[in-house]
């Protein structure tokens, strides 16, 4: 009896282990399901933060060149006081400064028929984010980890644009960027010490980008009770290296801390934008105005997934953005004209979709991107023009601020 109660004893103890054991095992099992969910969301978070960053960059870097038509029309502002507009207006010779506003905006009232526009641009854009990773006990004390991490992108974009205008009312044109970037990051907490600090930077050699092409039609005059008014349509296509299947490591000695192995120089889906242009003369100024909206068109990709040693197929769908922007221009003497305005994007969310799964929303991917704008145009020469322009974000998604240096040739 004694030995079999004694039996009885062992398997109990042996069958207590053994659930202890499979519910540690269960609850292991589920805290490794739940970080591997985690770091698959951060994943696809800093995939396509990367891929919101180049569309950010993108119009910052263009907004200027789009405000263009307008200024051109500078010259007829002063038309009231028989001043520049006016020796345009008679056909007589007119300063250089209005020859270059006409030239500069979009060809359909300068002089020459065909244009090679060769520019640089260089833009900035850091950003920090504080991320918790526990829960707050009595209201006042966090257990658990922190981490702050920043991303500081240097970009530099070579790009050159050829335009064509026929009979004042057409143009067409071709941009051809080169990019290269540099993006350094860097985070603390590493273990959940706030003292440990550690930081990795990624280069990249100068690649193509995405090459666009438009067209834009002139269909109204400007008149007393109306302004000029250009519609256009523009093309982009996916020939710059798309964000998407670039693999992520871990920096040694913080494990807070993925970097990319290398970092792309384009959307990776093809593109197209519709827009509006309005410009009035309102002496001794013209004010211009112009709003587009961006459609990126769904694409399949072999390889989403940034985990290394991975290829998971998927397909991915950009979101669409709204732009508009308001400013004004003014000749400031013969050779020198300036030009202000205010622009903004506003970004739907992205999403993802690996094969044979659901859709799913990007959190984070959306954006409201805010710029102002400051800009020159120098006669150089009969045919050269000198084009600087500065760009500064005003919200926390607008790249710090852009700054470019154009130089329209006419023949």
């Amino acid at each position: 009896m004694r030995r079999s109660a004694g039996c009885a004893l062992l398997l109990l103890a042996l069958s207590g282990q053994a659930l202890a054991q499979s519910s540690e095992e269960q609850i292991l099992r589920q805290e490794i399901e739940a970080l591997r969910q985690r770091y698959e969301a951060q994943q696809n978070a800093l995939m396509i933060l990367e891929q919101r960053l180049r569309q950010l960059e993108g119009p910052s870097s263009a907004a200027p060149a789009r405000q263009q038509p307008a200024a051109t029309q500078v010259a007829s502002a002063s038309s009231a006081g028989g001043g520049y507009g006016q020796s345009l207006r008679d056909g007589s010779e007119q300063a250089p400064s209005v020859e270059a506003l006409y030239q500069e905006a979009s060809g359909f009232f300068g002089g020459g028929r065909f244009s090679l526009e060769p520019g640089f641009t260089y833009s900035h854009y850091d950003t920090r984010q504080l991320f918790l990773n526990g829960f707050l006990a009595l209201d006042a004390i966090f257990l658990g980890n922190l981490g702050v991490d920043e991303i500081n992108a240097d970009t530099f974009t070579f790009d050159l644009t050829a335009r064509y205008n026929w009979r004042q009312r057409w143009q067409f044109d071709i941009n051809v960027p080169y990019i290269y970037r540099e993006t350094t990051y860097q985070s603390a907490g590493a273990g959940g010490a706030s003292n440990s600090y550690s930081e990795a930077t990624v280069k990249g050699d100068p690649e193509l980008g995405d090459i666009s092409v438009g067209v834009a039609y002139k269909f109204l005059d400007e008149g007393p009770s109306r302004p000029d008014a250009v519609v256009s349509l523009r093309v982009k296509a996916p020939t710059g290296n798309h964000p998407y299947g670039i693999k992520l490591h871990q920096v040694p000695g913080n494990d807070n801390l993925t970097v990319p192995d290398s970092l792309p120089t384009g959307n990776g889906v093809w593109a197209t934008t519709a827009g509006l242009s309005l410009v009035k003369t309102v002496d001794p100024a013209v004010l211009f105005g112009n709003i587009a909206y961006t459609h990126n068109f769904a694409r399949n990709f072999g390889d989403i997934s940034s985990q290394q040693g991975v290829a998971v197929p998927g397909r991915v769908d950009l979101g669409d953005y709204f732009q508009f922007g308001l400013g004004m221009a003014f000749a400031l003497n013969e050779r020198m004209s300036m030009s202000m305005s205010f622009s903004e994007l506003i970004s739907r969310s992205s999403r993802i979709k690996y094969r044979e799964g659901n859709w799913q929303t990007v959190n984070g991917s959306d954006a409201n991107a805010a710029y102002f704008n400051i800009g020159m145009t120098l006669a150089a020469s009969d045919r050269l023009t000198v084009v600087p322009n500065l760009s500064i974000g005003l919200t926390p998604d607008a790249p710090d601020f852009s700054v470019s240096l154009k130089f329209p040739y006419y023949f």
